[in-house]
């Protein structure tokens, strides 16, 4: 269940419905709001005392039975959205379209030099880069690993631009949060819960990536892992599914991101380049994120992509990202939010 406290509720008077609670048999996690404070009660409502009481409470504004799994996630008892901010940028919420880009893979120090101030001059506040790489088949480019992780450091010191890159294995995720300010979860490491929930205890946000045969529902709890693990810093990135299309090597489920933005507090980017798998594809599908109310965009682009080492057929050039960039202001203005 979630209880909603009245606005400016001092500290103690939450702590006395947090004690409640417990009391009651619920795990309490107080959500603090810049306005509102929400305490979300993890338990087995059909087995545990009921927490409407609480509702005659002074300090309580109203007690809402929560059916949903994602309790953490879920909409429900928020009044605004959560705003998630890092490296001094704010996203989500109302607050201006994000872009994040960069290349697939962190290849060179030239190569990622180049792309990161060809993408802060397009309007990206990001840098996106892998260092460690998943790849499907074991004799392709898997990254430059923590030397990769230093390139993407220098980006950061040179451009002034944050970081945000993936994390593969628990193991790395200490030197991963040393240089970047969002956590990536790939799509093939999305219900790896033990990894999800190290990441949360980075203290990093957490950039959560839609599995590749994932349900809305299966993508929204394993949010719910990382919320629950004490890290309230999550943005969902939806980037295609797999079906039985061809054409394209994902399919982009728009849907799953109006959604995905009905359904949770969360900001929703979307990742057009894996979608697409394919170049001359990613501005349209930016435009249509853009207008169907997502807060991002996670784009590869690299300076040369027919020499890339990895996914060249879907990165940008870099007079496309400015491009994109371009085209992509006037659907952003129009879903109503500043570019």
């Amino acid at each position: 269940m979630i209880i909603a406290l009245r606005p400016g509720t001092e500290k103690k008077l939450v702590d006395q419905v947090v004690t409640e609670v417990k009391k009651l048999g619920y795990q309490p996690h107080p959500i603090l709001g810049e306005v509102q404070t929400v305490i979300a009660a993890i338990g087995d409502e059909r087995s545990h005392a009921s927490l409407e009481a609480l509702a005659t409470w002074p300090q309580v504004e109203a007690v809402l039975p929560v059916q949903r799994r994602y309790k953490l996630v879920a909409q429900e008892g928020r009044k605004t959205a959560t705003v998630v901010k890092a490296h001094g940028v704010a996203i989500g919420g109302n607050e201006p379209f994000c872009l994040m880009a960069g290349p697939c893979s962190v290849e060179s120090e030239d190569q990622l030099l180049t792309t990161a101030r060809a993408v802060k001059k397009a309007g990206a506040t990001f840098l996106r880069g892998g260092a460690f790489k998943p790849r499907t088949s074991p004799y392709e480019f898997q990254g430059l690993g923590e030397k990769g992780l230093e390139l993407l450091a220098l980006a950061k010191k040179e451009t002034g631009l944050g970081i945000v890159t993936e994390v593969l294995s628990e193991a790395h995720v200490d030197k991963v949060a040393a240089v970047a300010d969002i956590l990536q979860i790939g799509a093939r490491n999305s219900q790896n819960f033990s990894l999800l929930k190290a990441a949360a205890a980075s203290g990093r946000p957490v950039l959560l990536k839609r599995g590749l045969s994932m349900k809305v529902e299966e993508w929204l709890l394993a949010a719910e892992y990382v919320m629950s693990s004490g890290n309230g810093q999550v943005i969902l990135c939806e980037r295609g599914i797999r079906t039985f299309e061809t054409a394209v090597r994902n399919t982009l489920d728009l849907g799953a991101v109006a959604l995905a933005k009905r359904e949770s507090h969360l900001p929703v980017l979307v990742d057009p380049s894996q979608a697409a798998g394919r170049a001359d594809l990613v501005i349209a599908l930016s435009r249509a994120a853009a207008a169907v109310g997502a807060d991002g965009l996670l784009v590869e682009v690299h300076p040369n992509p027919a020499e890339a080492k990895s996914d060249g057929q879907q990165q940008l050039d870099l007079k496309g990202i400015q491009k994109l960039a371009e085209e992509v202001l006037p659907f952003v203005k129009a879903a109503g939010r500043a570019g």
